[in-house]
């Protein structure tokens, strides 16, 4: 209840209150500096960035084992992309340019003439399988019953052409003069001890030109796609043997990345995901043999093949 002064006295007069708007505008421009530090330092966790799409190439993305790898990243945080080629020329060179991140269709003396050809520098990342090379026919149920003077077809890359030309001399076939090497070609080949000939295919076409050879030698992408059967396959070449080293497929990336811990992950998520191995194992038959070989090991091998290679060609 207030009180009136009495009469002629001076009226007390209040305090000015104190104006606070001033301190508490500091305060909240001290709280919003401090505030954005902290986003700015743990990149927010409402308003995170999405990690980007890592994009693997691929021969044969249609695998079902493919789809089974993709969810599996996915269950990590990390999004992957696979893209197809059906043309073994293209993946490395989309790499190299960065329209891909990885790519996992190749064995290590594939990557190496790579390499050697494009002045290139692409690096294994991790192991996938080993898959042995076979030998098709639709004439013929044994090696035996190849005729002498009929024609054989083989991978026309360099890579695959050697290895089937020594998959050839040991099914007795034909004879190398080289004993049979990573580099061998047809002219290694002698003809007058040679019981066949050999015609150099496209890879994606010795299966298909069956119909016209007495036998091929069919990489593992094609054979299911040509309607073969793994188990007819006349002959094939030995993956546990320690010289298969350079036949190892692997995931390729760019030098600059061979430490990116993501990509690393992913080789890790191949390896690791029963699903995946158990897939891959399906789609070739039975035949590939899984591995998880160490990179350095790899690399090392790759090293080794390059080297030889760039001998080869002095």
């Amino acid at each position: 209840m207030s009180q009136t002064p009495p009469p002629g006295s001076t009226p007390l007069i209040e305090a000015p209150r104190r104006r606070r708007w001033p301190l508490v505008l500091a305060a909240l421009v001290a709280l919003a500096v401090v505030l954005g530090l902290v986003v700015s330092l743990t990149g927010g966790d409402d308003e995170a960035s999405p990690a980007p799409t890592v994009r693997i190439g691929v021969v044969g993305a249609s695998d079902p084992y493919w789809a089974t790898y993709e969810k599996a990243a996915e269950e990590e945080g990390i999004d992957v992309e696979i893209i197809n080629f059906d043309d073994y020329n293209q993946p490395n060179p989309a790499v190299s340019e960065g329209e891909l991140d990885m790519n996992q269709f190749q064995h290590i003396v594939f990557l190496a003439d790579y390499n050697v050809a494009r002045g290139d520098d692409l690096q294994p990342i991790g192991a996938t399988a080993i898959y042995p090379l076979g030998l098709h026919s639709k004439q013929y149920d044994a090696v035996e019953d190849i005729p002498a003077g009929a024609t054989v077809a083989v991978p026309n890359d360099a890579s695959n052409q050697a290895r089937a030309l020594v998959l050839l001399q040991s099914a007795g076939l034909i004879e190398l003069k080289s004993g049979g090497t990573i580099f061998s070609d047809l002219a290694d080949i002698d003809t007058g001890a040679s019981r066949v000939e050999v015609k150099a295919l496209d890879a994606a076409l010795t299966a298909t030109s069956l119909d016209d050879l007495a036998g091929a030698v069919v990489n593992n992408d094609f054979v299911e796609r040509a309607g073969l059967d793994f188990d007819d396959a006349l002959a094939q070449d030995d993956p546990s043997d320690p010289n298969a080293l350079p036949y190892v497929n692997v995931f390729a990336v760019r030098a600059d990345d061979l430490d990116n811990p993501t990509y690393r992950r992913l080789v890790e998520i191949y390896q690791e995901t029963q699903a995946v191995q158990e897939g891959v194992v399906e789609v070739s038959g039975g035949t590939a043999v899984m591995l998880d070989t160490p990179v350095e090991d790899l690399q090392a091998s790759l090293e080794r093949v390059e080297s030889d290679t760039r001998a080869q060609q002095d």
